[in-house]
């Protein structure tokens, strides 16, 4: 790779492999989004963003999350965790309460519905991961790609502002 010094051109900076990895690396999850999230919309009737929220809820356990953990989590700003979320109430996958310790916070919870359909769009999307995001890659490369993800998911995460 050469040093940001030796871009001088267009067509450098077009060229240059940490450009085009990461643009390949944007392409390669927007079109894996496209294809997956189409899959959960067609197989279970919900968003891959409702989805991931699920999957959020799920981690979360019993006490559920605040709002504004959602938020948080899914980069949303507190509007739009709370739009998506009065979608998943009125399509009965959760439920929000006053935390108990303040009661200006809302916490949200799986409800029995939301269970379900977090196990049954979870092994659909499973298979499609296999599919389309694993099966591609050489089978001794899989762990480390996996990991490394985790490590730039990590790290992008906690260089990002805090949303209030």
């Amino acid at each position: 790779m050469t040093d940001d010094a030796d871009i001088s051109t267009a067509e450098q900076a077009a060229n240059d492999a940490r450009v085009l990895g990461f643009g390949r690396l944007l392409g390669a999850a927007n079109r894996l989004e496209y294809i997956l999230g189409r899959a959960i919309e067609e197989e279970c009737g919900i968003s891959h963003l409702m989805f991931e929220v699920l999957l959020i809820l799920g981690r979360a356990g019993a006490p559920g999350m605040t709002m504004r953990a959602v938020a948080q989590e899914q980069v949303l700003t507190t509007g739009g965790a709370t739009r998506l979320v009065d979608r998943m109430v009125d399509a009965g996958l959760v439920v929000r309460a006053a935390d108990p310790g303040d009661r200006r916070v809302q916490v949200v919870r799986l409800t029995p519905l939301g269970e379900e359909t977090t196990v049954r769009a979870a092994r659909s999307h499973v298979e499609n991961i296999r599919r389309y995001f694993l099966e591609p890659l050489p089978a001794d490369h899989r762990d480390q790609f996996v990991e490394d993800l985790r490590i730039l998911s990590f790290a992008a995460r906690d260089a990002l502002p805090r949303l209030r």
